[in-house]
């Protein structure tokens, strides 16, 4: 059975925050207004509507949908960003003999849906090189397979030109770490398992966030919707 470490997403946001303000000078510097704190919605918002107002920093959010396999779509083998770049997991892609032209249509169907809910969830789609040169926090409530928060991280870090990219997050399973450090300058994880099931088994309180809530947090954080 896993152990409950976190009592809500609230609870969760708040330990980050903390650990963050401890290590601010190590990992961020002085300079707050070159912090953006980008959420992965829906879970991440919350975490990062406390992390944001807690380092005095602007929140922003990132929309990634996955591209799934050909007969079974709950398996990704890569993931869409915002500006309808890509990346695969190769691997599974020569496994799979996955066709361009079947990755080529997932593309165009998954950035309209990135497009309508970034539109929704911020008001606008583009984000005009708004990272470029920023301190980046990401966060999310949880990392299960790690593609979307992967996926995300590289856009970031390869398209957006950020200056420095953190990853934080309340658990992760601890052989998602590397790869986490890979792509990012600073990793704080909370609590990393080695047998992990579902990021919802390590909270006691684990509701769905509805998109209301997502729009109400960014609209107070001065986003136009």
């Amino acid at each position: 059975m896993q152990p409950v470490k976190f009592q809500s997403r609230m609870d969760a946001g708040q330990k980050i925050a903390e650990r963050l303000i401890g290590l601010k000078e190590d990992l961020i510097g002085k300079r707050n207004h070159s912090i953006v704190v980008l959420a992965i919605p829906r879970g991440g918002i919350i975490i990062g509507d406390i992390v944001a107002s807690e380092l005095a920093a602007r929140l922003d959010v990132v929309v990634s949908r996955k591209i799934g396999a050909p007969n079974n779509p709950e398996l990704a083998i890569g993931a869409v960003m915002p500006d309808g770049s890509y990346f695969l997991n190769q691997e599974i892609v020569d496994m799979l003999k996955v066709s361009q032209e079947y990755i080529d249509l997932q593309v165009v169907t998954q950035k309209k849906e990135i497009e309508r809910r970034l539109t929704s969830y911020r008001g606008k789609k583009e984000y005009d090189n708004e990272f470029r040169d920023k301190i980046v926090i990401l966060v999310d409530d949880g990392v299960a397979t790690g593609a979307t928060i992967l996926a995300s991280a590289n856009w970031i870090k390869i398209k957006q030109q950020c200056k420095k990219l953190i990853i934080a997050v309340p658990v992760a399973p601890s052989s998602i770490l590397e790869n986490l450090n890979e792509v990012a300058d600073d990793v704080l994880v909370l609590f990393a398992p080695k047998d992990f099931m579902a990021v919802g088994a390590f909270y006691h309180e684990f509701s769905q966030i509805r998109d209301d809530e997502v729009k109400g947090i960014m609209k107070r954080h001065g986003h136009i919707i």
